[in-house]
């Protein structure tokens, strides 16, 4: 599962919606958004949020790290 999936599992499973979840962890409901749909990926502070939110949680961050790890964004040539 890539990131973009991995993030939604994530905040779906605590029946979040995009706006509550980006309010969770700090950031604009607009980059939860870019991140869902694989235009953007969260920097380092913002995975500590994340992290944070999933121990808080009980939710498995493995998965989610890894995929942050190895996503890459693709850029749109002009």
């Amino acid at each position: 599962m890539g990131f973009p999936e991995e993030i939604k599992r994530i905040r779906k499973r605590c029946f979040l919606t995009q706006h509550d979840f980006a309010k969770e962890i700090q950031v604009a409901f607009s980059t939860v958004n870019r991140w869902e749909g694989g235009k953007a990926k969260p920097n380092l502070n913002a995975m500590k949020n994340i992290k944070e939110f999933c121990l808080k949680n009980d939710l498995e961050y493995t998965g989610l790290e890894e995929s942050w790890l190895n996503f890459k964004v693709e850029r749109k040539s002009k």
